[in-house]
């Protein structure tokens, strides 16, 4: 796997530094009191990847991170049910299989020749879903979401830029950090004119995780077989799975996920304080006054400023839903 795949995949969850904790928390100053449900989206590896997503500034990830919360207030996704989203769904042109890759993360595939919505509106809910489902099955140690894209049988009446545009916003306006990678495999040649007007709406980070593969070309293919096990994938990325979608099972499992989903939400309590030793290997804090409003910031939110951590008592996996 090249470094630049490698230093992707490491970015799960990682050990913060001291300066890193200060600026969280001065994340959690800024962002005020917060309901039982903001509660639990604003851990601590949550805000971290607004901070990541803004070069640690605190005052534009405290913005963004409010922005976050204002359209989760107002759309609801956690609230959205398979029922909602069958008939969007039902051609299986986006769907979580039931596999991750070799680094735990969650799968996304996206079928760009099975396109059939009749309205941006329940397209984009349609996305919107996926994404929390597949953040909801996040393992502990991991953060991000793999998208794999089949160009097989695509025409260019399958894209819209305007669907394409909307994804761009809300990925990278309210799920930041949360693509891993998004992997183009057998896109053809009249995909790239289309792709160059795309490359306007992302962000250079962004930009980066899209990764074309091809399956005639020997280089790109290795980056498959450093994420997957080709035995778990289908043929249409090169895998031996021959298993195809079957919409019945999948509404099965997606409605037994709805219920997970709404007792992770129902029963969210605030997240509380308790203690853990802070990683020696924390970087040094800067000398200067500024420093030393940051470690009187430290002292003054929690009792001991060298040992904490923020958990949730109830539900082990509400870290998933940052």
């Amino acid at each position: 796997m090249s470094e630049d795949l490698k230093k992707i995949a490491s970015d799960g969850q990682e050990k913060m530094s001291q300066e890193q904790q200060i600026k969280i928390i001065e994340v959690r100053k800024l962002m005020g009191t917060l309901s039982d449900k903001e509660s639990v989206y604003c851990s601590d590896a949550s805000i971290s990847r607004y901070l990541k997503s803004q070069n640690w500034n605190v005052k534009k990830a405290s913005q963004m991170l409010k922005q976050s919360l204002k359209w989760r207030q107002e759309y609801k996704p956690e609230e959205i049910r398979w029922d909602e989203v069958s008939n969007e769904a039902e051609t299986g042109k986006i769907y979580r299989p039931n596999y991750c890759d070799k680094h735990g993360r969650p799968v996304l595939i996206m079928r760009t020749n099975r396109q059939k919505s009749k309205t941006l509106k329940d397209e984009i809910k349609h996305f919107v879903y996926c994404m929390e489902n597949a953040i909801l099955n996040l393992p502990p140690h991991q953060e991000q979401v793999i998208w794999l894209v089949d160009f097989h049988g695509f025409n260019l009446s399958n894209v819209s830029f305007k669907m394409t545009r909307e994804v761009s916003h809300i990925l990278q306006k309210y799920y930041p950090q949360r693509l891993g990678l998004a992997i183009m495999y057998d896109a053809p040649g009249i995909f790239q004119p289309f792709f160059a007007m795309v490359k306007v709406l992302l962000e250079q980070e962004s930009y980066n995780k899209v990764k074309f593969v091809y399956s005639n070309d020997q280089n790109t293919t290795k980056i498959m077989e450093g994420l997957f096990d080709m035995d778990q994938l289908e043929p249409a990325f090169g895998g031996t799975d021959d298993t195809e979608f079957d919409i019945n099972k999948y509404a099965k499992r997606m409605r037994e996920e709805d219920n997970k989903m709404q007792s992770l939400w129902t029963k969210a309590n605030p997240l509380s304080l308790v203690t853990q030793n802070v990683p020696s290997d924390s970087i040094e804090l800067e000398t200067d006054s500024n420093a030393s409003n940051n470690k009187k910031l430290l002292s003054s939110s929690i009792p001991n400023p060298d040992k904490y951590i923020l958990v949730n008592r109830q539900e082990k996996n509400a870290v998933a839903l940052e």
